[in-house]
């Protein structure tokens, strides 16, 4: 089974049973989620001398799903179990490593001139990434490292990709944007202050420079919104929607320690939060680069919020007192991602790991988000 094939499955909320072979380590930090998904764990060494502790949990009558790192073990633990006797057996093809890197394109919207707004769901990663289209021609905001995906789509919509743009530099995955822009002629974008030890040309993203796309000229409108790093950008596209990059989720903030700087960026995060984007008005439909629970994932897999119903619901937006926030936000810091400054230095150009190198480093779950505890998390 495709990593497609099983993201149409969580996305539909089909009945899935997964049993995952990989270490117990390994499970625990990262797995396969979704609202009608069972797995569970059993080591593929567990299970050298017999598959009957497996059998013993597998539910007749469901589709079961073999899971491993790269997929060998996971092939034959499912040909044990067919034979077996057991049937609507599959294994996840390219294991763990595939369903890292599948992107969903799921529609945003029409725009109003026109146009189209995709956002692109790297389920098995949380990340999101957007592709604007207009006129014939594309813009991509926070590419994900797999621009073969991207290019089949924009054949497949026969557009032009005018623009690649990064609302920041990231450090839990390896963009593509810059590799895109360079293999279609466009222009990459990146915040200046983002940039000062990138070994690249590129163009700078600053407040008041609308970017535009195609005949209906659909203005992409930057906005200085520094917090996760000190050049977060966001964007406003048609006066309708608000991508906050890594600034705000739908149930979580932003991080702001991945440049070693949590005591200094955590100031300029509630700046952004509780002022640059509560003067924005509460119908922007908020769409964020990232995700960090499957329950953030709404209809299709679209990941989206009205801003007004993030204040009242966001447990990260109710913190009003400056000093409460800081001291909530810096000792909330979940671990931070795999290999993080080392995908810092691919993204601006000190590195180049080889694409076997790439995967590994982006290997396990999205950590982008300060995740507060409160009441009224929301499900969307």
């Amino acid at each position: 089974m495709s990593a497609k094939e099983v993201t149409k499955m969580v996305l539909g909320k089909e009945e899935l049973f997964i049993l995952d072979v990989r270490n117990e380590t390994d499970f625990i930090d990262w797995k396969i989620e979704g609202e009608s998904v069972e797995v569970i764990n059993i080591p593929y060494f567990d299970l050298l001398d017999g598959i009957d502790p497996a059998l013993e949990q597998i539910p007749e009558g469901k589709p079961v799903l073999v899971v491993c790192a790269k997929e060998g073990s996971s092939l034959f633990v499912a040909e044990q179990i067919v034979e077996a006797g057991r049937s609507n057996v599959a294994y996840l093809e390219g294991g763990m490593k595939s369903w890292s890197e599948y992107l969903e394109p799921v529609k945003v919207a029409d725009l109003i001139g026109g146009g189209e707004l995709y956002q692109f769901v790297r389920i098995g990663k949380g990340c999101l990434s957007y592709m604007i289209l207009s006129g014939g021609e594309a813009a991509i905001i926070d590419t994900s490292r797999m621009i073969g995906q991207y290019e089949t789509f924009l054949q497949a919509k026969s557009a032009k990709l005018v623009h690649t743009i990064d609302t920041h530099l990231h450090a839990d995955h390896i963009s593509g944007g810059r590799e895109l822009a360079q293999k279609f002629g466009a222009m990459y974008h990146l915040p200046p202050k983002d940039a000062t030890e990138v070994t690249f040309d590129y163009n700078k993203l600053e407040q008041g420079k609308d970017i535009t796309v195609g005949k209906e000229r659909i203005v992409v409108q930057p906005i200085y919104s520094p917090g996760h790093t000190i050049g977060s950008t966001s964007f406003i596209i048609d006066n309708q929607y608000l991508l906050s990059g890594d600034i705000l989720f739908v149930q979580s903030i932003g991080r702001p320690d991945l440049a070693g700087l949590a005591e200094d960026w955590v100031g300029d995060l509630r700046e952004t939060l509780y002022v640059r984007y509560k003067n924005m008005s509460e119908d922007l439909i908020v769409l964020p680069a990232h995700f960090g629970k499957i329950t953030e994932l709404g209809e299709f897999g679209l990941v989206s919020c009205k801003l007004g119903e993030l204040y009242k619901n966001n447990p990260a937006l109710q913190i009003h007192d400056e000093n409460e926030f800081r001291k909530t936000v810096t000792e909330n810091l979940p671990p931070q991602p795999n290999a993080y400054q080392e995908i810092r230095q691919t993204n601006t150009g000190k590195i180049n790991p080889n694409e076997d190198e790439q995967r590994e480093m982006e290997i396990g779950p999205n950590r982008c988000a300060v995740h507060v505890k409160g009441t009224n998390n929301i499900d969307t």
